[in-house]
């Protein structure tokens, strides 16, 4: 069966609620053939996502009618794969040893691309197997990077990587962190290696039909605009990071996909570790 997940505005819902809702979802699938695996609740920002095995959406959105009346608003056909990748999880937390319960986990990602500038120009001048060696070099500088701050490799993309975040600031400690490790490489070797990074944040069900559709364009979309050894972010990194002093030069870029031209923050990383 295909998997889904939905989306709930769930403003002034509590955690137990939806606990309990969750639970009664539970008690009636197997009336529906269905299987709920998991879900994720962001009190802050009211809103809930259900993970479930389906045969189709409108199935699984009878469960939810029967059994609480919390019906989704939206709801998409995602790859299981994809959410353990950028979530971590497709089934309920188990409580660590001597906890009785778990911390909701809302569900809201922080998305960080890397590349590698000039990478197509750097296999044409070293060769294959050269050019291959940089790019290992650059995988394990950010994948080092990641393993630090709480990062998750979503996926490679040739000659860059695609990552996310549990929260934005380690989100943005993470890309300083891998522009100042490429800083350190580029100061001890011949071929130097230049990258720059796109940050955006978001729910997973957004107003696109893929998981976290509009945030993935939109990090990907800032990463192919900075230019070398830059960190441009959206505006939603800078609202939520909350240090705008880290932030400057902000600029109204147009994006491809994007309609309306997007307000794009520099982070001064060299700064920040100076200080």
């Amino acid at each position: 069966m295909p998997i889904f997940m939905d989306r709930h505005y769930l403003e002034g819902t509590s955690a137990a609620d939806v606990a309990r809702a969750h639970r009664m979802d539970l008690d009636i699938q197997d009336r529906y053939g269905v299987k709920f695996l998991t879900y994720w609740f962001d009190q802050r920002r009211g809103t809930a996502f259900c993970l479930v095995d389906a045969p189709d959406a409108e199935t699984a959105q009878c469960v939810h009618r029967e059994a609480h009346g919390f019906v989704a608003n939206e709801i998409v056909e995602v790859a299981l794969s994809a959410v353990e990748a950028f979530l971590g999880r497709i089934h309920d937390p188990e409580p660590a040893p001597g906890q009785s319960s778990v911390d909701v986990d809302p569900g809201h990602r922080a998305i960080l691309f890397t590349d590698i500038v000039g990478s197509t120009a750097m296999t044409s001048r070293l060769g294959d197997r050269m050019a291959t060696e940089m790019v290992r070099a650059h995988d394990a500088i950010v994948r080092r990077c990641l393993s630090q701050n709480s990062g998750r490799e979503v996926k490679h993309t040739g000659d860059g990587i695609m990552a996310a975040f549990a929260t934005t600031a380690a989100a943005v400690e993470c890309a300083m962190a891998i522009q100042r490790e490429f800083d350190r490489y580029n100061g001890g070797n011949a071929e130097p290696i230049h990258i720059r990074i796109g940050l955006d944040c978001g729910e997973p069900v957004e107003d696109s039909n893929d998981l976290f559709g509009s945030t993935v364009q939109l990090a990907a979309r800032l990463c192919a605009a900075a230019s070398s050894d830059q960190i441009l972010v959206s505006e939603n990194i800078f609202r939520e990071y909350g240090a705008a002093d880290l932030f400057g030069h902000a600029t109204r870029r147009r994006l491809k996909g994007f309609s309306k031209p997007v307000l794009a923050f520099r982070c001064d990383w060299a700064s920040a570790g100076a200080a």
